[in-house]
This record gives structure tokens, C-alpha cells and sequence, in this order.
């Protein structure tokens, strides 16, 4: 046998092995072509925007090289250890390792730029799509084109015959470290078996799960008004980063196989063969993986929780524009408003309009606040409040000496939680005015420009109201103190009268907001992160389920003989193949399920800073990750159904 027959031989023996690679090697590469194409391309000006929108397109670009990178070198890798018995007997037979070495480069060579081109015309057809789902997400109407960037097409080269080249250096390390037995041990010497579980494995066990936990606990208290400087906050974070990481990598090298051991103790060693196939595996290999395990339940719970986040902001996009521009257009001057008015009626919109008086006055709230120390160190000086009439509040009747809070926000409400009931204080200029709290209420009334963003504006009665108006301190109000929401009455007409909102020239020294136009921004910045995350996350998932799926493989050649003894004893392959199913849903549900529940408690600990929506998107974003991570498990099932049937 020829030299090249031996390599279309063994090129052919790869793909067949590893189709999976090629598949995830084409996979890397069209999404890497199709994301900096879009780079490129003349038309998504209109998308990234500002300099920030670039940067993040550039540094999304550079992150997805570093996990292609780590992907193809980890695979390599297990690739060099499945064939080293076949590298060995090449030296046997008198082939020198210079000589090998260039047969598994040629073969790398022709996989390699072969899957690399497949990837550049896939990546190239798909871009257009690629572009006509991030217009849709950032609301950008603009036409997508199909577009064939010169410079995508030698940054990709460039990049990928670089990792070519380091995956070459890795491949000549390894030949030249290697003796031939050292070759025929190398697969044998990749998974400890572990025959009986030890003390100090025990209590590593227990570490991680407490770890685990102890950080969740942290996590939960962060924003819970118990931490009240910076530089506490810094350290309570990099505590929990390091608490969760080491938990988690404690965890599978210890807790799992406790844990399992537990329930063999508990069956007293009587275990069936779905038992015996699923849960020995898993205790006896899991903590040989531990490193490996850590690192996808980490950027697994990464990638789930930077998505959730995104989402959340990108959902909640009309509901906060809501909240800080609660009619469709608000003003502070009665000019701008009777400009927008005017040409409203020459397009013939119907609209209606409410004005509402508003005076700052300092609150004195720490008889109303829930007792903490963030709210206490908030509260410990007065603080200046919107104070509005019930009279222009449609639907509220305030009692004399009372005061009825309205607009408080999710983020307002985690660090300064209110009471149902107590006593404060608003104060003019000279005079005081003891009210009794009577609770809050979720809606919106007043713009942002009056209520510092976020703090909730008090509604008191019209006589008290009046007082603190005549007593009112000029040097604690706004620019205005009117606020003048004008509301479209068909809903068809908003954009309509978006469009002549922009068109119109008003006072640049005024204040003057669009619902929908607030709404739009927030969709376009939010929507390009969440555009550019999702690619990654999209990207480490099919890579990370890839490597999963290769150990798979080695796992399952390895046992190949024992299903092969187990079939000569009578176990039929629906026998086995349950065993292989619950094992398939530990190895993979495993890490799963533990990457879901850290960015779970990640999540938790501060998703209202980005939006006023928390469980629909984030269960979306965990479904979808879930069902696409599941395909590979699924693959995994299909590859140890062929090997069961091949067994006898």
C-alpha cells in the first residue's frame, strides 16, 4: 500500500468517525464568515451605529475565534489519543515520526481546508439571513443584500490557517514526546477508574456541594440592601465567582460520585444492568472529566445567563419605555406641545392631552422604610420627591393628610423596599406636612424628567397640595413644572405621529420624549448585543455538545467489550440500550442541569437593572438551549445503538 493510498485510506476512515467535527469544523467556520461578512458590509452602518455598536462587533468576533480556537485544539487532541495505538504500529513497521507526522498533517490538510471552504460558501449564502434577522431585532428598516466581503473572505483564511498551524505544532509536540509504548498506553492512561470511593473524596464532595450552595446563598443577598459599599459588593462578587467555579469543579470530582455511591449503598450493591451501565460509568469516569466539565458548565452558564440578561432588557424594551415616558409624547413646555399638536391636526390625528402640576419637595421616608442597612444609609438625609395633585390623577381620591405613592421600579423597590403603612414627611421651603403612608401603586404617571428616573412620585390631596405648591423651594425644582402627556388615539396612528414628532423643531433648552421612539433605541443597542451573544453562545453550545459527544465515543469504544460479554449472557439490546439512555441523560443532564441553575441564581441577583420582564424570557432562552443541547445527547444514543448492534 502506497503512501497515498494510506492517507485517502485513513482520511476516509475520519470522516466516518468523525463526521461530527467536520460538521462542527464547517459549523465554526460559516458562522465566523457570515459574522465578520457582516462586519463588512456597507449596510449594517445603519445597525452598528456608533462606535460602541463596532467595538462589540469586533471584540463578539474575536471571542468566537478564542472558542473555535479551544474547540478544534481540544478536539484535536482526542483525535491524536484515539489513533496513537495506530501511530505506534506505523513505528513498528519502520515508519519514522518525521514520516508520520507528514501523513497526519496531509490528512489534517486535505479535512481541514476541505471543511473550511464548505464553511465559507454556507457562511456566504447565509449572511443575507443573518443580516434580515438582526434588522428585524434592532428595528432597522433598511433592504438586506447579499454581500461578498474580500476582506471577510482573508481575515477567515488568515485566522483559520493560524489555528491550522497550531494545531500542526500541537500534532509534531506530540510525535516527538511520544515513544511507541508510550503511544500504545495513551488511551488506556486518558480515564481513571476509581474501584472504591475514600474518605477525602467524601468530603471533597461535600465541599462542593456546600461551596455551590454558599454562593447561591451570597448571590441571592447582593442586591438585597445588606451590602452597602463598593468595594464589599467587588469582593462579595469575586467571592461568588470563585465560590461557584471551585464548587462546581468540586462537585464533578467528588460530590457526583458521592452522591451515586449513596444510592448504591442504598440498594445494598444490587443494582440492574440499566444501573449498572448508567450510574458505575458515571461514578468511575465523571471525576477524570472534572476540569473539562467545569469549564462547559461555566461558559454554558455564562453563555445562558448574558442571553437571559440580554433578552430581558430586549422584552422589556416597551414595557420600561412605559414606565420613563408613560404617554405616547410627553413635554415639559406648553410651546413645543401646542407645535406637535398643531401639526397632528393638519395630518388629521386624533390625540388627546393632560397636564399635570408637579412640585419637588424634600421626604423624609425612614419611618416607611423596610429596615436595612442600603435603605437606611439612603434614607438617613431627606430626599427630593415628585409631589402631583389626585385632582389630575384620573381615578384617585387621596384622604386629607395622606399620601399615596405611584411608579415605584423594580430595581427601586430590591434596594429600598417600602412598608404598607407608617408615617413621613413632606417639607417646602418654611413649612412641614406629616402625612400617613398609604401604600403604592405599580403605575406610571409622571416622565422620567421628574422622578429622577427611577424613584416613585406621591399623589396627596388637592388642599395639601396646594399648600406645598405656595411653599414650594425654588432651588429643589425642574426646569418645568408642568407635565403635558399626549396620547394618540388609535393605536394605527403611532408611528405616524412618531414620524412627525421628529420632524418637528422644538426648543433644544426643553425636554421633550417619544414612547415608541425610546422603545426603538432600546430594541436596536440591546438587540445587537443580544444578536452578538446569541452567536456566541449558539457557538459554544454546538462545540461544547461536540466535545461531549466525542468522549462519548472514546467511552464507548472503550466498553465495547464488556456489551459484547453482556449480550453472550442474555441481555437483549433494548436491555442495554436503557442503560445507555440513562447514562446519556446523566453525562449530559448533568452539566446541563448545573450550568441552568448557576445562571439561574445569576440572573436572579440583579436581572431588574435591565428590564421589568424576568420569567418568560429567561425560561425561553433556557428552553431553546436545552432542546438544541439535547440533539447531541440524542446523537450520543444513536452512536452506542450502532456499537450494541455491532457488539455480537
Amino acid at each position: 500500500m502506497s503512501i497515498n493510498q494510506l492517507i485517502l485510506r485513513n482520511l476516509k476512515k475520519n470522516v466516518t468517525n468523525y463526521y461530527l467535527y467536520v460538521f462542527a469544523l464547517i459549523f465554526s467556520t460559516a458562522l465566523y464568515f457570515a459574522f465578520v461578512t457582516l462586519q463588512y458590509d456597507p449596510s449594517m452602518d445603519a445597525v452598528k451605529g456608533t462606535i460602541k455598536g463596532a467595538a462589540a462587533m469586533k471584540a463578539g468576533s474575536i471571542l468566537l475565534v478564542a472558542i473555535v480556537t479551544i474547540f478544534l485544539l481540544y478536539a484535536n487532541s482526542i483525535f491524536l489519543k484515539r489513533r496513537s495505538k495506530e501511530f505506534g504500529l506505523f513505528q513498528l513497521i519502520g515508519m519514522t515520526k518525521n514520516r508520520i507526522f507528514r501523513i497526519l498533517s496531509t490528512e489534517n490538510f486535505i479535512l481541514y481546508f476541505g471543511s473550511l471552504l464548505v464553511g465559507i460558501l454556507i457562511g456566504f449564502s447565509v449572511s443575507k439571513l443573518l443580516i434580515m434577522i438582526l434588522y428585524k431585532i434592532t428595528t432597522v428598516n433598511a433592504i438586506a443584500t447579499l454581500h461578498f466581503s474580500a476582506k471577510a473572505l482573508v481575515q477567515t483564511l488568515v485566522v483559520f490557517g493560524a489555528i491550522f498551524v497550531l494545531i500542526l505544532a500541537v500534532n509534531y509536540i506530540f510525535m516527538k514526546k511520544q515513544s511507541i509504548l508510550a503511544l500504545f498506553r495513551v488511551l488506556s492512561s486518558t480515564e481513571s477508574k476509581a474501584k472504591k470511593i475514600s474518605w477525602l473524596e467524601i468530603a471533597i464532595g461535600i465541599a462542593g456541594i456546600v461551596l455551590i450552595a454558599l454562593g447561591y446563598y451570597i448571590s441571592s443577598k447582593l442586591f438585597a440592601g445588606d451590602i452597602t459599599t463598593n468595594s464589599v459588593l467587588l469582593g462579595s462578587m469575586i467571592f461568588i465567582l470563585a465560590s461557584v467555579i471551585i464548587g462546581t469543579y468540586l462537585f464533578y470530582k467528588g460530590s457526583v460520585q458521592f452522591l451515586f455511591f449513596m444510592i448504591r449503598k442504598k440498594k445494598d450493591g444490587y443494582l440492574t444492568i440499566k444501573e449498572v451501565l448508567s450510574l458505575s460509568s458515571i461514578m468511575f469516569r465523571i471525576k477524570s472529566n472534572a476540569l473539562l466539565l467545569t469549564i462547559i458548565t461555566t461558559v454554558s452558564a455564562l453563555a445562558i445567563g448574558l442571553l437571559s440578561l440580554s433578552y430581558i432588557a430586549y422584552y422589556s424594551a416597551e414595557k420600561t419605555a412605559e414606565q420613563e415616558v408613560p404617554d405616547h409624547f410627553s413635554f415639559m413646555d406648553t410651546h413645543d406641545a401646542a407645535k406637535f399638536e398643531q401639526a397632528l391636526k393638519a395630518k388629521q390625528i386624533g390625540y388627546s392631552e393632560k397636564i399635570i402640576d408637579v412640585v419637588q419637595a424634600k421626604a423624609n421616608l425612614q419611618h416607611i422604610a423596610v429596615p436595612s442597612k442600603l435603605a437606611q444609609k439612603a434614607l438617613q438625609n431627606a430626599t427630593t420627591m415628585a409631589v402631583i395633585s389626585d385632582k389630575d390623577v384620573e381615578g384617585v381620591d387621596v384622604r386629607p393628610g395622606e399620601a399615596l405613592f405611584t411608579g415605584l421600579s423594580n430595581s427601586q423597590e430590591k434596594f429600598m423596599p417600602l412598608k404598607s403603612s407608617g408615617s413621613m414627611e413632606l417639607s417646602g421651603k418654611k413649612e412641614r406636612f406629616p402625612l400617613s403612608f398609604a401604600g403604592q401603586r405599580k403605575v406610571y404617571i409622571l416622565s422620567w424628567y421628574f422622578t429622577n428616573g427611577s424613584f416613585p412620585a406621591a399623589i396627596v390631596d388637592e388642599t395639601t397640595f396646594d399648600r406645598l405648591k405656595k411653599d414650594k423651594d425654588p432651588k429643589l425644582q425642574r426646569g418645568s413644572s408642568l407635565y403635558i402627556g399626549i396620547n394618540i388615539n388609535k393605536d394605527a396612528d403611532v408611528e405616524k405621529a412618531n414620524a412627525i414628532f421628529k420632524k418637528v423643531k422644538f426648543n433644544r433648552d426643553n425636554v421633550q420624549d417619544s414612547q415608541l421612539a425610546l422603545s426603538t433605541k432600546q430594541k436596536k443597542n440591546i438587540g445587537l448585543l443580544m444578536f452578538i451573544v446569541g452567536f456566541l453562545g449558539l457557538t459554544f453550545l454546538v462545540t461544547s455538545g461536540c466535545i461531549l459527544y466525542f468522549k462519548q465515543m472514546g467511552e464507548g469504544e472503550e466498553e465495547k467489550p464488556n456489551y459484547t460479554i453482556l449480550r453472550k449472557l442474555g441481555f437483549t439490546q433494548g436491555d442495554l440500550l436503557r442503560g445507555i439512555q440513562a447514562k446519556q441523560l446523566f453525562s449530559f443532564g448533568i452539566p446541563l442541569v448545573v450550568g441552568l441553575s448557576h445562571s439561574y441564581f445569576a440572573v436572579q441577583s440583579g436581572w431588574f437593572f435591565f428590564g421589568a420582564e424576568l420569567w418568560t424570557p429567561m425560561i425561553a432562552v433556557m428552553i431553546v438551549y436545552t432542546a438544541l443541547y439535547s440533539i447531541f445527547g440524542l446523537l450520543s444514543i444513536r452512536y452506542y445503538k450502532k456499537l450494541i448492534e455491532e457488539a455480537l
